[in-house]
């Protein structure tokens, strides 16, 4: 009895969480005059709303620039985040618990205190309506480098000593020995780098005004609110499903190497 109850509410909590994302797939495939209902399963499937909004913006070359700068951020994240945790984790300096103590330090300052210098230095380097500045500002990330530090640290010093005497280069060390051996840090510091990434909206809505440049989030953004969408609710829902379904592909992808590391990569010194 105490496991079938278990599972129930397992059931119940799964249902809570994907009723809103479901509802909102079979939303957009109903008629524009059933969704006011909030009727689950619609009469009829229609696709009506999915072809206005391909007529109404350019949702798919949005896409592509979402996809440009979500990758490129995760690749450098990816990048930039394990060669220092590498260095935090494994090399031995002056001034290296300071480093990581003022890294995690930066975890407590709110995006909204840096907004206005960012903007300014991206105005001087003249970034304005460019990837770039979509892109450099998000290549070194705080949870990348602390992770990357902490499944680093578990990984057996041997192996680099090893790797060492073999003539290898830090560098090699951190590509071809640590990155084959911390797959669950990669995918999980990738889909939170990507996800983040991918849904962030105010920094593009502030640095970009081309709409050509402009991000999936962006342009939905402003499509929903701009008045575009013309109060048509499901034009609205259809756009928000084709936000959300590279996210949730990328997660159940590499949802396997996400919650591995979640369960082993604990905070350890």
């Amino acid at each position: 009895m105490k496991k079938l109850l278990f599972y129930i509410f397992l059931v119940l909590g799964a249902v809570i969480f994907l009723y809103p994302f479901i509802w909102m797939i079979s939303a957009s495939l109903a008629p524009e005059n059933e969704i006011s209902g909030l009727t689950f399963l619609p009469s009829g499937i229609t696709f009506s709303s999915y072809i206005q909004m391909f007529d109404k913006i350019p949702i798919g070359k949005a896409f592509i620039n979402s996809m440009i700068v979500a990758s490129t951020i995760t690749i450098g994240v990816l990048v930039f985040g394990s060669m220092v945790g590498y260095a935090l984790s494994r090399l031995e300096f002056k001034g290296r618990n300071l480093i990581f103590y003022i890294i995690i330090f930066t975890m407590t300052l709110p995006f909204q205190i840096t907004l206005i210098p960012q903007y300014i230095l991206i105005v001087k380097f003249g970034w304005i309506d460019s990837y770039t500045g979509l892109i450099v500002p998000y290549l070194m990330n705080t949870l990348a480098i602390i992770m990357f530090r902490q499944y680093f640290k578990s990984i057996p010093q041997d192996l680099i000593d090893a790797a060492r005497i073999d003539g290898c280069g830090e560098l090699r060390i951190i590509f071809g020995i640590l990155w084959p051996n911390s797959l669950p840090a990669l995918a999980t510091v990738g889909i939170i780098t990507f996800m983040a990434s991918w849904n962030e909206v105010l920094w593009p809505l502030i640095v970009i005004r081309d709409e050509n440049l402009m991000t999936m989030p962006q342009l939905v953004t402003l499509f929903a609110v701009g008045g575009r969408a013309e109060s048509q609710l499901g034009v609205k829902l259809a756009a928000a499903t084709m936000l959300a379904l590279p996210i949730v592909a990328a997660y159940i992808f590499f949802q396997k190497y996400f919650i591995q590391s979640m369960a082993s990569s604990g905070m350890k010194e």
